[in-house]
């Protein structure tokens, strides 16, 4: 098990290195992945050697995330590529690295000289007085004076600009460092691919969706019936008893499928081009590495950004609950031993959770005590897994879906230092819960700054900035444990 963790953890590293920095560091990929998967590979060498019941010294732990952290920084900085002439080019919502894929260059006429006058004629001065426009090799900067609410500015330039220029550019409404909204058109590669492709981009691919789906069925399946107790050496004799994997893989895919549901359906709703839920199978681990969606089209402003992002976290969260509980209320509570931990679904404690210990005391009752564990049954482990899944989602951390929301609700500037006190509060709280410490790890390296809405200025209304609160507030209920105050009023 320590070698596919380690293979699947190097993996995943070695794609997020590649995916964030290789374009804007010299420094080689595996050199940089190397030095992140450092304090793992000490870890696991600890654990072949002294085993598992010998927990590593704190130094073994801190020490080294310390150092290979400096060092990361260090040769990143080192091998810094700087472009010329565009280091304060805005980003592209065509580049959105989690959801949109990084468009081709298409050849877009640019403005010419004598198309500034008609460029300054969309802006009227009762709208956004307009001081002064910046030209960057793939954008144009307008920055000027808001003189009305900023929706009602978007909403106008927009209308004036594809008047006068059509579809060739794509309008990006920001808030800039001195907290002064600026205009920003970028190339609309889409519009420029479609003039020049006979063909129509094929966005919806069902036979690969179905493909994959099967095939997570059946990983997921044999997973699930390593879990229910199992021995693979009877399946070559008892084929049959592979069934018994059924309602763990149903209960963990329809918690993924619902998810990536939510953000379909919402996407769908604000007519955001996207792709059908692709699960991805794995033959190990949990069956499956989750699922995932991909948008073809920028998002129009906060208000879809807030609701495509929150809607595959609560519908996830609410097709969990029934079958958490259901399943809780199955399994069998066992004494506590050494070997309880939160990864461990047979003999699971629930106070390392807030909600997962309310949520078993309202399914077990009196049946659990201050000195039990709880072995899950099939359909509980998929639950709580369904419960990391949403917690993993709402960290408010760059392009994640928490990141994505707080990113809405309080604007681009403040999610950054969200997301920073977030990376850190997390690896902190991995000293007391080291089943956190992979992902605290993973968190500091992803990036922090998320790709801007259209209309990236328009704030949300108090509804959504009340749903967004309740949000981070069931994220909390999650990942801290039950405190003992707590654990005495319900007696465990």
């Amino acid at each position: 098990m320590t070698f596919w963790f380690l293979l699947l953890l190097g993996l995943a590293t070695y794609l997020m290195v590649q995916r964030s920095v290789a374009n804007i560091t010299q420094t080689p990929v595996w050199l940089l992945w190397l030095v992140l998967m450092t304090p793992a590979l000490l870890l696991s060498g600890w654990t072949l050697m002294y085993g598992v019941k010998q927990p590593p010294p704190p130094s073994l732990i801190i020490w080294p995330s310390l150092i290979c952290l400096l060092l990361y920084w260090l040769l990143f900085q080192w091998g810094r590529r700087i472009p010329k002439d565009t280091q304060t080019e805005p980003q592209s919502p065509e580049s959105q690295s989690a959801i949109h894929p990084i468009a081709e260059p298409v050849p877009v006429r640019p403005i010419e000289p004598t198309e500034e006058t008609q460029l300054r004629n969309c802006f009227s001065w009762s709208v956004y007085y307009i001081q002064n426009i910046e030209y960057r090799p793939q954008a144009v900067i307008c920055r000027g004076h808001l003189r009305t609410t900023p929706a009602k500015a978007y909403q106008q330039i927009k209308t004036n600009i594809e008047a006068e220029f059509g579809d060739r550019f794509l309008v990006i409404f920001q808030e800039g460092l001195n907290g002064k909204p600026f205009f920003v058109l970028v190339p609309n590669t889409q519009a420029a691919k479609a003039e020049n492709s006979s063909k129509p981009e094929k966005l919806t691919r069902p036979v690969l969706a179905l493909s994959l789906l099967v095939a997570t069925l059946l990983t997921t399946t044999l997973v699930g019936a390593k879990t229910a107790g199992v021995d693979p050496t009877t399946l070559q004799s008892d084929p049959t008893v592979f069934l018994k994997g059924l309602p763990y893989a149903l209960g963990l895919m329809t918690i993924l499928g619902i998810h990536e549901l939510g953000h379909y359906l919402t996407a769908k709703f604000y007519k955001i081009r996207s792709t059908l839920p692709y699960f991805i199978p794995m033959p190990f681990f949990l069956g499956t590495f989750g699922a995932f969606i991909q948008m073809r089209s920028p998002i129009p402003n906060r208000k879809a950004l807030f609701d495509v992002s929150i809607a595959g976290p609560i519908a996830g969260f609410i097709a969990t609950l029934p079958l958490l509980i259901w399943g809780l209320a199955n399994s069998e509570v066992v004494p506590l031993t050494e070997k309880t931990g939160l990864l461990n679904p047979d003999a699971l404690n629930p106070k390392y959770s807030i909600l997962l210990a309310l949520l078993s005391k309202l399914a077990l009752g009196s049946q659990l005590t201050a000195k039990s564990a709880i072995d899950l049954h099939p359909i509980a482990v998929a639950g709580f897994l369904g419960l990391i899944v949403t917690a993993l989602n709402l960290m408010p951390v760059g392009q994640l879906d928490g990141g994505h929301i707080v990113h809405a609700m309080f604007g681009q500037r403040t999610a950054i230092v969200i997301g920073q006190i977030s990376r850190l509060l997390l690896l902190l709280l991995s000293l007391v819960q080291p089943e956190f410490f992979v992902w605290a790890i993973i968190l500091l390296f992803i990036p922090l700054i998320d790709e801007p809405a259209l209309n990236d200025v328009t704030e949300l209304n108090n509804g959504r900035d009340i749903l967004g609160l309740v949000a981070m507030a069931l994220l909390v209920m999650i990942v801290l444990p039950l405190p003992q105050a707590i654990a005495r009023l319900l007696q465990i």
